[in-house]
């Protein structure tokens, strides 16, 4: 727990028994999707039953970590004190060339020039001990 004079933690997603290998591959920097061990659907999030076909088994595969903003928001009221010092702030749905979409954050662009259809590539940040899927203008888009 944070002392009264810190500021305020960014709620984000902690491992847990389930996605330990996912922020494992984050925190080196690449992106694991889960996979359905019986139909092959890849999902984001990952979860013990397939929402394709009901299969109970899954592994996990390297992705691309690129793809395009799908859709995206600008905000512009804090809705937590964590978040006040990045007013506004983008969450963007990013459609991922793998096929599921993801959200995130899309940095090293300004708001104003986010658009639909921007190719995009994932970059790792920290947020306290978790690495956190973040998107950035890809390098050849």
């Amino acid at each position: 727990m944070a002392d009264a004079d810190s500021p305020p933690r960014k709620p984000v997603s902690e491992p847990d028994e389930l996605t330990e290998p996912f922020f494992a591959a984050g925190a080196e920097g690449r992106l694991l999707l889960a996979a359905c061990d019986s139909c092959g659907e890849l999902r984001l999030p990952s979860s013990p039953v397939c929402p394709s076909c009901l299969g109970e088994g899954f592994s996990w595969r390297e992705a691309s970590g690129r793809g395009t903003v799908y859709t995206f928001a600008v905000m512009h009221q804090r809705y937590h004190p964590a978040w006040e010092p990045d007013l506004p702030y983008n969450i963007a749905v990013v459609e991922l060339d793998e096929g599921p979409r993801m959200p995130a954050n899309v940095v090293g662009v300004d708001n104003g020039e986010l658009a639909v259809g921007m190719a995009v590539e994932v970059v790792w940040q920290r947020e306290g001990d978790a690495p956190v899927p973040r998107f950035r203008p890809a390098a050849d888009g």
